[in-house]
């Protein structure tokens, strides 16, 4: 008799069954993975215990890439090939780079987002990224022993549409499903809000290394509701490392320094920063390539003042967000403190006298990110338990909107609009006989197109001749709840329609990324033959060294013919050895084996003989 097994919708028909998900912070500095054992969210470490994965990858000559610590060490002798804080690259154009003039990497301004040239040829951000995502991946299945079902991905709240379409393309280079991009303000109110069980209006100040948020959340009965959002995509914890490195150079009266003293200035700034969070003052000791000696201490209030203004830079977009949710800095229960950025004292300071509280750091804010990420992608992948049940409600940060006549544009979308959503508007056409219509697809919160940024244009066509104001266009604008955007237009009366799957102007076309998958594709097969030839030519020195140690100790059990025979074999699998053909390779190791086969038996036979002489049978132990 067969047994049915009846399930609810959505739940597994094997619960037995653990679908494994990860969640992926992809910051600035440091990245993580954390993925959900036993009920309990974890960040997964590497093999020397490590969680955080340093956000630093190094092009190499020789073809090879280093990804991580070993890549952020390198910065010093080779500041142009190991690219650091590639996330403040995703999606920006040349211009948009803040502090540009200071960092070493040889850029290109093409069409689209900004590329490095590197060793290993011109890069986009995306195809850096996709490096330490794919470190991320590969350590993931090595902990959970078995392939991803998907991830979920962490991007800032004021990421753009060209900022998370790049992110998803690097996740796809990366060889990851892509379950859901989600606001990091977003998934470390989950990860508290789960944690404490917490309910009530709370602010998420998440200040990471290259970018900054702050997102006002309703926490209520498992619903996960954000009211608003705001922040700056160009202002982390870089642009305090940039400050103090400004005024290293201003102590020291140091002229402008080659690329890689420059590196090293930066690198002791970025340390000297991080050892005033629990120090009153920090020497900065460097030597320098030219001989010179910079040797300072800068002590936490010197720091605290050259930065003040950039903290103050982040109380704008705090006070912008909490008059979109309509709310008093007193009416918020609890801030929650989110990136490693917020660990500096004057910061924490600044953020529990704008709300009148002390900020709740109770969860590590490196980690509170992947955390949550990691909650929800256990959730989107099936693994649905009782206490899972919960509702995440995010809103689109910047509005959208098309161009009208005079280079103005008419929002569709406003900003803090709840995800997914889909709006509609009518618009119509400008002259008589008017057959066709262009659309210009903006973002922004400016009132000039020339303000805002591009997205995507496209035509309707077939629009039936009619006097101007006649024809009736519908244009619907679609955002999922990645806060990706299609956008479709129709003419009412014919039922022409035109529609485009945003792809922002500063994101990889399809075919870009086609070919980047086509090269990841052709390097793992190069790999694999690299990995192979070498394997053979290992086999070979062994086997070689093998025979010609036997041919020296038993030489005298082969006749002269025998043993010439054995070593042209010897010779020929040396020769092929020196080659790249690993298939001939093992072709001649197995010639050498084969030719040494009476040989083996004759040392096994001489080697018996010698054991039992002397001995009779019955001596013998059993």
């Amino acid at each position: 008799m067969a047994l049915l097994q009846i399930t609810e919708p959505g739940m597994s028909t094997e619960p037995h069954k653990h679908r494994l998900a990860v969640g992926i912070d992809l910051g600035t500095t440091n990245s993580l993975v954390a993925t959900v054992r036993n009920g309990i969210a974890i960040c997964l470490p590497d093999e020397a215990g490590r969680t955080m994965l340093p956000s630093a990858v190094r092009y190499q000559a020789d073809g090879s890439i280093d990804v991580g610590l070993v890549a952020l060490r390198a910065q010093a002798v080779d500041p142009r090939n190991a690219i650091v804080s590639v996330k403040r690259f995703m999606g920006r154009g040349l211009k948009d780079v803040t502090h540009i003039e200071a960092m070493p990497y040889d850029f290109e301004d093409s069409p689209g987002m900004v590329r490095l040239r590197t060793v290993q040829g011109v890069k986009s951000p995306v195809e850096v990224s996709a490096e330490i995502l794919r470190r991320l991946r590969v350590r993931a299945e090595a902990s959970l022993g078995g392939a991803l079902v998907g991830a979920v991905i962490t991007v800032p709240a004021y990421f753009d549409d060209a900022q998370r379409q790049a992110t998803k393309d690097a996740a796809r280079l990366a060889g990851l499903d892509v379950l859901r991009l989600l606001n990091e303000p977003t998934a470390a109110a989950v990860a508290y809000g789960l944690d404490n069980a917490a309910e009530g209006l709370y602010a998420v100040y998440d200040l990471g290394g290259g970018t900054f948020d702050l997102s006002i959340l309703k926490l209520s009965r498992g619903v996960f509701e954000v009211l608003s959002t705001n922040g700056d995509a160009a202002l982390g914890g870089d642009d305090f490392d940039h400050r103090l490195f400004c005024w290293i150079l201003d102590r020291a009266k140091i002229s402008p320094p080659s690329l890689e003293d420059a590196r090293r200035l930066q690198m002791k700034a970025r340390e000297a920063k991080e050892l005033l969070t629990s120090c009153d003052e920090a020497p900065v000791h460097v030597r320098l390539a030219s001989g010179e000696e910079v040797d300072l201490v800068v002590t936490r209030e010197e720091f605290a003042e050259m930065t003040t203004h950039l903290v103050q830079k982040t109380l704008a977009p705090v006070r912008k967000a909490l008059r979109d949710a309509g709310l008093a800095p007193d009416e918020i229960k609890g801030v929650v403190m989110v990136g490693g950025a917020t660990r500096m004292p004057h910061v924490q300071r600044a953020v529990a006298n704008y709300f009148g509280q002390e900020p709740l750091t109770n969860l590590d804010p490196d980690k509170v990110v992947a955390l949550g990420a990691a909650m929800q992608a256990n959730v989107l992948a099936g693994n649905r338990a009782d206490q899972d049940d919960w509702l995440l409600l995010d809103v689109i940060p910047l509005s959208l909107g098309l161009e009208t006549m005079g280079g103005l544009v008419e929002k569709v979308v406003p900003r803090n609009s709840t995800l997914p959503i889909a709006r509609a508007q009518e618009f119509t056409t400008f002259k008589d006989g008017q057959t066709a219509m262009a659309f210009h697809v903006v973002q922004g919160e400016r009132e000039l197109v020339s303000d805002c940024r591009s997205l995507a244009r496209f035509e309707l066509r077939g629009i039936p001749p009619m006097v101007a104001g006649a024809a009736r266009i519908r244009v619907t604008f679609q955002v999922d709840a990645d806060g990706l955007l299609s956008v479709s237009a129709r003419e009412m009366s014919s039922g022409v329609e035109a529609s485009v799957l945003v792809k922002p102007s500063y994101g990889l076309s399809d075919d870009e990324i086609a070919t980047m998958l086509r090269s990841g594709v052709d390097h793992a097969m190069d790999d694999m033959a690299a990995r192979a030839l070498r394997e053979q030519q290992v086999e070979a020195d062994r086997v070689v060294e093998a025979t010609e140690q036997a041919l020296a100790h038993d030489g005298h059990l082969l006749s002269a013919a025998e043993s010439a025979e054995i070593r042209s074999v010897i010779a020929r699998v040396r020769e092929l050895r020196a080659g790249t053909d690993n298939r001939a390779i093992k072709a001649g190791i197995d010639a050498l084996a084969r030719v040494t086969d009476t040989f083996a038996a004759r040392r096994m036979d001489n080697s018996i003989r010698s054991a039992l002489a002397g001995h009779k049978v019955d001596e013998l132990p059993i």
